[in-house]
């Protein structure tokens, strides 16, 4: 009998020392707050999601995810940084979170300078360069130069049709043309192009679309408010 992990990782990012991230899958419950009409489940399933990570007792530290390009250092754990898309940190103990239904999850890691970020990244975000913001962060504030990424699970590029008002704000090169007057963009492939511009020196993959897999939830797939999780932490 096949049980559902609680927790996936990218591969190749899975076996750094002191580097630890996953995405959360339905596994463990839903993570979102916001919508969620009883906070109980939803903490009980951060609680799953930590322990699953072999964080037990970490204070998790929320990115407010308002959709644009915002990064900021994270030097104590807790608490929520609302006004962006992406955290960074140094310190161990610090864990950082941000859920989601569909945007994409990055996670960031240098190991010489031992410095990790998670990135939430939308549409609106990737349109404003959030992972690109990211990665210019990390270099001015920390001095990395050996940054690789791992983008986790989000929704592909065959099922996430938007209209042409957002799909004219892309590249040619990330949109394709959907059915019925729909456009389909591919924001996986847009973050990578991203982050090799921005010099990561490896971009990872974890190729699970959201819409099409049942590990996870998807906003298009159904709207009902549920999220799953991303984790960066170091130790």
């Amino acid at each position: 009998m096949r049980t559902t992990p609680a927790v996936l990782t990218i591969p190749e990012l899975s076996d750094e020392p002191g580097f630890v991230h996953g995405f959360s899958t339905l596994a463990v419950g839903s993570v979102g707050l916001k919508h969620a009409s009883d906070p109980a489940p939803v903490i009980a399933a951060r609680n799953a999601f930590i322990h699953a990570l072999d964080l037990d007792g970490a204070e998790l530290t929320t990115i407010g995810s308002v959709h644009g390009a915002g990064v900021a250092r994270v030097d104590e754990p807790g608490g929520s940084v609302d006004d962006v898309d992406a955290l960074v940190t140094d310190r161990r103990g610090v864990a950082i979170f941000a859920t989601f239904a569909d945007c994409y999850p990055i996670v960031l890691w240098d190991p010489e300078k031992r410095v990790a970020g998670l990135v939430h990244a939308g549409w609106r975000g990737t349109e404003a360069g959030v992972a690109t913001a990211a990665v210019k962060f990390m270099r001015d504030e920390f001095g990395c130069r050996h940054i690789r990424a791992g983008i986790g699970p989000g929704i592909c590029g065959r099922c996430y049709e938007v209209g042409e008002d957002v799909a004219g704000k892309f590249d040619a090169r990330f949109v394709n043309p959907g059915s019925g007057g729909k456009w389909l963009l591919d924001l996986r492939a847009a973050n990578t192009a991203q982050l090799e511009a921005a010099g990561v020196k490896a971009v990872y993959d974890i190729g699970v679309c959201t819409k099409e897999s049942y590990l996870f939830p998807s906003h298009r797939r159904h709207p009902d408010g549920t999220r799953f999780g991303g984790i960066v932490a170091l130790r």
